[in-house]
């Protein structure tokens, strides 16, 4: 069983009022808002029919009260996966869209994520890197299992282009909503998706 192949549902955390106006980054007060709880909830239902072995978790307060619903309806503890969490956006953290439109490092940057540099913060190369290193650890925890992990939406990114082999250049290709989830197959040393950024709430 080894090195039988994990289901992986990548969850992206729920609405948070940060949501289209900024980088709440890894900011720690950043808390699910009136629409997050409900979408929290929501997903109890919506998952009612998914066999689940194991709930993990970026140590985002926000990726953690998404899944706290229905840890508690399965009876199963949240792990916190180091790897999952959001990109370190360094000197831009806390900072709004408007205010950063005129910043020609933060154009460059998502124009061009595979060069591009966060002022302080973490290279995109980086999240590809240790987003693999949570699926491999994830399958070796898990083989043959099924396993629900909440993330963030670049984190989320970076495995569909791996699954994909599209280039992170191009990652705005991907939309992935607040409570939706990608669904991969992860083998040792390779994933593949079989469903990407499904609306769950």
């Amino acid at each position: 069983m080894n090195g039988a192949p994990t289901t992986v549902l990548l969850l992206r955390h729920a609405a948070h009022d940060w949501l289209g106006r900024g980088l709440a980054g890894r900011l720690p007060q950043v808390q699910l808002n009136a629409q997050g709880l409900q979408q929290a909830q929501a997903l109890v239902r919506q998952l009612a029919g998914e066999r689940l072995d194991a709930i993990v978790s970026s140590p985002q307060p926000r990726t953690r009260q998404t899944v706290a619903p229905l840890a508690a309806a399965r009876g199963l503890p949240v792990a916190v996966v180091e790897e999952l969490d959001e990109i370190d956006f360094g000197a831009w953290t806390g900072r709004r869209f408007e205010d950063l439109a005129g910043d020609a490092q933060w154009q460059a940057w998502n124009a061009h994520r595979a060069s591009g540099t966060v002022p302080g913060g973490e290279a995109f190369v980086a999240v590809v890197r240790r987003a693999a290193q949570a699926l491999a650890g994830l399958q070796a925890a898990h083989p043959g299992g099924r396993v629900l992990a909440a993330s963030h939406a670049d984190v989320i990114k970076a495995v569909a282009c791996g699954a994909t082999q599209w280039p992170v250049d191009a990652l705005h290709a991907f939309d992935v909503p607040p409570c939706s989830v990608t669904q991969l197959e992860v083998g040792a040393g390779w994933w593949r998706m079989r469903q990407l950024a499904a609306c769950c709430a």
